[in-house]
Order: C-alpha cells, then structure tokens, then sequence
C-alpha cells in the first residue's frame, strides 16, 4: 500500500532555463609553426599535427532579447602579455557590441600549441606565422561566437558531479635532494588530488542532449619537450570519446584550477599517451551523464510502500529551473613580491647560461612588463550566476584549495571555477607552500596570502548573488 505524500521532498539538480546556441571551428595552424613552450626543447617548429585545434563558443540567454554570456573554450596555451590579450579580446568586444562583463575567452592550456605573442624573436624558426595565426584565431573565434548567436535555442543546463582520476598532485618532494625544501613538478603518489569532475547538460525543448560540458581541473602537460606536433593534448580525445557516446552534441573542456594538478605519467612524445589520458576523462564525463535525471526532471518522494520493510517510493516529474542570469566582473587587489624590474630582468635573460635559463627569465620578464611596479596588483574577476550554478573566472593558475572552498561554502550551487581565463599570469599556491623551493612559488609574482584573500573575496561576493 502506497501512502499519500505528506512532505514535500524532493531531488532536484541545479540547473538553468532558458536559451543558448553552440558552435565550433577549427583553429589549427600549419606544420612548421614556431611551437616551443619548454625550456628543454631541442626544436622550434611543429613537424606534424597529432589533433586538430578548436575555438568552441557557448552563448546564454535568458531570453530573447538582452545582452548573453558569451564563453568561448580555445584549445591554446597561454598569454605571453596582458596587453596582447587585452588587444585581442577588445577587438572581439568591438566587433560583435559584447558586454565586457559577460565575455570570457578561456584556455585549455595545452603545451602544444604556437604560443600566444605578438613579440616574435627574429631567431624563431617559424615564427614569422605566429601573427598571422593570431589573426587566424580571431577572425575565427569572431565567427564562431556569430554562428553560436544564430543557433540560439530553448534549452536547460543542468548539473552533475562525478570524479575522474586523472588528475594528481604534483609538487613532489626531490627524492634525490639532501635539502629539505626542494620540489619537483611531478606525480606525488603520497598527496591527494581534488578529483572532482562538473559536468554539466545542455539539452533542447525535447530531451535532447546537445551539448556537454566538462570543468575539471588537470594541466593538459601530457606532452612535452620531446613532442613534435601541434595537439590539443587529452582534450582532445576527451571531446572525441563524449561525442561518439553523444551523437550530435558538442563537447566543452573549461580547465579548473589546477595549480598543483597533472596527470600521473606526463612529459611525453607520445601522442597516444595524450589519447589515453582523453578517454580516462571522457568516460568519466559519460559516467557523470548517464547518473543524472532525465533532462528537465527532477526525483520527488511520494510515500512508503509497506513491504518486508518500509520502502521509500521516489518518482519522476518535470521541474522549473531558475532563468536567473548575472555577471559581475570587478577586481581584487593581491599582494605583489618585490621583482626587479622588467629592463633588469631582460638583461638577465639576455646573459643567461642556456635555454632553460633564458624561457623561464622570458616568462618572468613579460610577467613583470604587464603587472606594472605597484606593491599590489588589481587582479580582474568574472562572477556569474547562471541559474543554480556560479561561474568564476580568473587570468590565473590558482591551485585547487579554492574550488574546493568554494564548493565547501556554497553545496546548493554547482561551482564553476575557471583558471587562464581573459589573461595569462602566474600561479597562485597556498601560503603555507611559500618556504618550499617550488615553481609555483618562484614563479608566480603574488606574495604569500593571495590565494587565501582570493577566496575570502570570491566568498564574499557569490553570498550577495
């Protein structure tokens, strides 16, 4: 015997109603590219490509009319300078009348791409096609955002969180080193990793899946000094893997915050290892998937089934989601370490003893020329609600303490968290890590605290939406 419901309990995932359109286009660039982004390349030029790159764009309504967010997911690496960047996403701001505040143009961060600069030294094999591929990818990203205006349709975004184990720590203790606060950038099998996976669904007015969105957090360094070809890294094979289970929807990859994450066997020529990497990722985003309610639907408890024991009784039944849109875009001021100067640091590079020394005085030096000489920097921040679920972008490489914050603070709400979005600068680890001997803590220019009075603002703001 079934008794009437007397409560009104219900399972309902965070979602959105409203409208939104996606498109793509391919961005790759020809073979013999200038493509070295490590220190211990041996080579300059890309000889092949492993995958194709894509510029993917998402556009949200809450209507018909009014300004929509625009994200756009860029299978590229990361900005040389802020003012490159800065020039680059103007002219897409321009072009199409886009609100600043609700335009983003993320980075997957594969270390296999041309980088992103205008600065091209005349001694770059290949560099000569540098410009014309940062035309190449805004011109193409112009179009892809028009043809994701065109495709605009009545859908819900609705949210899940699974778990992939990609991802592992990577600030490893030197085994080798008699000092007691050396680390290397490697696969630590004794710290835990944040494993977290956001998926989210887009689906049409008839239950159709179209669209899917991973938000993990993993450096995509599956390649490195020893590849030769232009590659997405395992995004690649990630959106491959979703879309062959998920015929006729498109696979977004947003890269969370992965300061301190990367996969456990990196720093490889092999692209099937890349692949590899992918597929783990991709059927972790389909396991999320086939977990969820049906599109539009949430579980609703209708009484007890008094049998061998009392039997809780859950049935399907449409939802209403919140159509609620808001964009915040403001900074928040981090504390800066005292650098030399930029001039200081070009001569520095200038002099250095070999490659290795010279890449990391290059990205120190170009770091430098974009913070200015102020004691702190006015770091910009994009916040969104889009229905249940907050969105939050920033130009760094944030470790992964603060999405897990996040998330901790605000369980009713699916955490978005985006790292190298609308800029490229530096890392920002926790302050406890500031007395080791670790690259994230001499590379980045943010002084011990920033992350910490990140998260304190970020939480601080997601309260008042």
């Amino acid at each position: 015997m079934v008794k009437l419901l007397c409560v009104n309990l219900q399972f309902k995932p965070p979602g959105f109603s409203g409208r939104a359109g996606m498109a793509r286009a391919d961005i790759t660039p020809a073979a013999g590219i200038y493509a070295r982004n490590w220190g211990a390349a041996e080579h300059d030029t890309a000889e092949g490509i492993h995958r194709p790159l894509f510029v993917s764009a998402l556009v949200i309504h809450n209507s018909e009319e009014g300004n929509p967010l625009v994200i756009v997911d860029a299978d590229l690496g990361w900005w040389r300078s802020l003012e490159l960047e800065r020039s680059f996403r103007n002219t897409i701001l321009k072009t199409l009348d886009l609100d600043e505040s609700r335009f983003i143009f993320a980075l997957t961060h594969t270390h296999a791409s041309p980088p992103l600069t205008d600065q091209v030294d005349k001694n770059w094999d290949g560099g000569d096609l540098l410009l014309p591929f940062l035309d190449q990818v805004r011109n193409t990203t112009i179009e892809v955002i028009q043809d994701a205006m065109e495709s605009v349709q009545a859908v819900n975004i609705e949210w899940s969180t699974g778990k992939c184990q990609l991802a592992t720590a990577r600030d490893l203790r030197d085994p080798d080193e008699s000092g007691k606060h050396r680390r290397i950038c490697g696969f630590d099998p004794e710290a835990e990793a944040d494993d977290t996976l956001l998926v989210g669904r887009i689906s049409d007015k008839d239950g159709n899946t179209i669209a899917i969105i991973a938000n993990y957090a993993c450096h995509p360094t599956t390649l490195a000094w020893d590849n030769r070809m232009i590659s997405p890294d395992f995004i690649g094979a990630m959106r491959e893997t979703i879309e062959k289970e998920q015929p006729g929807s498109l696979a977004f990859f947003l890269q969370g915050a992965s300061g301190e994450l990367s996969p456990r066997y990196q720093y490889v020529g092999d692209p099937t290892v890349a692949d590899q990497h992918g597929k783990e990722l991709g059927y972790a985003v389909l396991s999320a998937l086939s977990g969820m309610e049906p599109a539009g639907q949430q579980l609703a408890f209708k009484g007890v089934c008094e049998s061998g024991a009392p039997l809780a009784i859950w049935k399907h039944e449409k939802c209403a989601h919140s159509s609620e849109l808001k964009a915040i875009q403001t900074t928040i001021d981090l504390p800066l370490k005292d650098w030399p100067s930029a001039d200081q640091l070009e001569h520095q590079r200038l002099t250095a003893s070999d490659r290795h020394a010279e890449e990391r005085l290059r990205r120190k030096r170009d770091i430098r020329r974009s913070l200015g000489d102020g004691d702190t920097y006015p770091l910009p921040v994009w916040i969104w609600q889009v229905g249940d679920a907050i969105l939050v972008a920033t130009m760094l490489e944030t470790y992964s303490w603060v999405q897990l914050q996040l998330r901790k603070k605000f369980p009713a709400s699916a955490i978005i968290y985006l790292n190298l979005a609308n800029g490229s600068m530096g890392y920002l680890p926790p302050a406890k890590l500031y007395d080791e001997d670790l690259y994230q803590v001499w590379q980045t220019p943010f002084a011990a605290g920033g992350l910490e009075k990140l998260e304190a603002e970020l939480s601080q703001i997601i309260s008042k939406l």
